[in-house]
């Protein structure tokens, strides 16, 4: 079954490290069987707290999903992700 991975960024806490994770998550999806749908395109937050901005990539599978997030390659890019912002993150079963 189709599976989502949700990204949504709280809050920037040092750009630089973003930045340097801008420049190496998109190369980690090459190989794997990913399509991005939403990338920090306009929204607006109709309940809960604000948030600055949000990523959704489809995957075949939460299997998938969890191999992609869990790829040596994107491991390595995500701790700059972590040092550089706040971020919920969560994978979802699609119809």
């Amino acid at each position: 079954m189709t599976a989502y991975i949700v990204f949504t960024r709280e809050r920037l806490r040092d750009p630089s490290e973003f930045a340097t994770y801008g420049e190496k998550a998109g190369a980690t999806l090459a190989g794997h069987t990913a399509k991005p749908l939403v990338f920090y395109g306009k929204s607006e937050t109709l309940e809960g707290a604000p948030i600055e901005g949000a990523v959704i990539v489809e995957f075949p599978s939460i299997e998938a999903a969890k191999a992609w997030y869990d790829s040596p390659a994107y491991k390595e890019a995500r701790e700059h992700r972590f040092k550089g912002a706040d971020y919920r993150v969560f994978i979802t079963e699609g119809m």
